[in-house]
């Protein structure tokens, strides 16, 4: 009979470099969309699709059902391969899918080649969105602090550096197959060095030889038997308020406040960088916080205030005001995407499942969101059609007890009670 596998003591500089190379990952996955996002006016130019939004928005949906497929196998694909294996494959899927965008646009001219680029994109990054959440907990686990926030304000700063480099790019007029070779070897280079650091031990679900081999149906089965846990579905009610307030802000929020509140273009993207800050400070901020009160009473602050926000955005007045409530608005979505990781991660069986579960929900709301906001624009106004932001923002507040950390389960007991811990 094998003896039970316990967690080594690590050093305060091991638990640095692991916190470090799991910031790198978030990193990786916001600097591979932000790539993406900022040459689309290129790439658009480069396929000869004209001024037409529908072709860009079926390649978009490509990068949606790759991300969705991505996500749900992903708990399947960590089990099977390892945080290890599976982060590095993830991510050498999301490189190789950026560089045949650059190359079905600028060398081949082929909508199709960038079809696969984005769905590949997608794909590897639903992937990996999984696991290195999955990672993250445990790194939280073992530095006893919370540590989601901070790694998805890592992944906000991977974005900033993409949209950063991409609009460099395009200034200096790099064709966009350069540039996103560049990218994609860096995308590569970076996690080869950064999984060094990121521990192997059979609790963390890389090495499973002793183990023995699961049939997939089976496998299957009990990824999808966690929908059945009714905790789980509420930290996706949170999650989906959440998600669903932040998606709709990056699509609506300029066009909102110059269609409905009578303001410049200009001012406009002025507003939605306030928002952007605000939730960018909301996560970096977060985790102190969150271990000084705790993730439920976070979760109902924060929901609280993005719902205050959301009225003073909606029946508007002043420009400041405006402005007040798109700070609440950002502040008030920062913290429940990465709360619900950590949430549905803890203190359970089958944590990749659980937060696959979970990021599928938080993915149907970035994708469902900024349609649904559209349609009811179309009908009842663009500021009334924020109401729907609102009622799930009270939904999130409603649910936030299920994110309340689950009891650790009780520790096996020891053969050798006399032996050194």
């Amino acid at each position: 009979m094998s003896q039970p596998i316990s967690t080594p003591h690590r050093s305060r500089r091991e638990l640095s470099a692991w916190r470090n190379a799991v910031f790198v990952v978030f990193i990786l996955s916001g600097l591979s969309i932000a790539s993406w996002v900022a040459r689309i006016p290129g790439i658009r130019d480069d396929l000869g699709l004209g001024k037409d939004p529908a072709a860009i928005g079926l390649l978009i949906l490509g990068l949606s059902i790759g991300s969705i497929v991505g996500l749900s196998l992903s708990s399947v694909a960590l089990v099977r391969f390892g945080p290890h294996r599976g982060m590095v494959g993830a991510l050498a899927i999301v490189a190789t899918g950026i560089l045949l965008l650059g190359l079905g646009s600028s060398l081949v001219h082929s909508v199709p080649i960038v079809a696969v680029g984005l769905i590949l994109l997608g794909f590897g990054n639903g992937m990996v969105d999984v696991m290195m959440n999955v990672e993250a907990t445990a790194v939280e686990r073992e530095v006893g602090k919370t540590l989601l926030p901070l790694m998805h304000a890592c992944f906000s700063l991977g974005t900033v550096v993409g949209a950063g480099i991409g609009a460099l790019a395009a200034w200096l007029a790099i064709a966009v197959v350069w540039h996103l070779l560049v990218i994609a070897i860096m995308i590569v280079v970076a996690v080869l060095v950064a999984i060094r650091f990121i521990p192997r031990e059979a609790d963390l679900g890389d090495e499973v030889g002793e183990a023995p081999r699961v049939p997939f149906g089976e496998r299957m089965r009990a990824a999808l038997a966690v929908w059945a846990d009714w905790r789980l579905i509420l930290i996706g009610v949170v999650i989906l308020g959440m998600a669903f307030g932040e998606g709709s802000a990056n699509d609506w929020i300029s066009l909102a406040v110059v269609d409905g509140h009578g303001q410049s273009n200009s001012m406009g993207a002025v507003v939605f960088g306030f928002f952007v800050a605000a939730m960018t400070i909301g996560r970096v901020a977060g985790g102190p916080v969150v271990d000084r009160i705790g993730r439920v009473a976070a979760i109902r602050v924060t929901a609280g205030m993005g719902a205050v926000g959301l009225v003073l955005f909606i029946l508007g007045g002043p420009l400041w005001l405006v402005v007040i409530g798109t700070v609440l608005w950002g502040l008030g979505v920062s913290l429940g995407f990465p709360l619900g990781m950590s949430a549905a991660a803890d203190g359970a069986a089958n944590p990749a499942a659980r937060v696959s579960a979970v990021a599928i929900i938080g993915y149907c709301a970035f994708l469902v969101g900024p349609p649904a906001i559209g349609f009811l624009g179309q009908h009842f106004g663009l500021l009334n059609a924020l109401f729907l932001v609102l009622t799930l923002l009270i939904a999130s507040l409603l649910a936030s007890s299920a994110v309340r950390p689950a009891p650790a389960p009780a520790a096996a007991p020891r053969e050798n009670a006399s032996e050194p811990a």
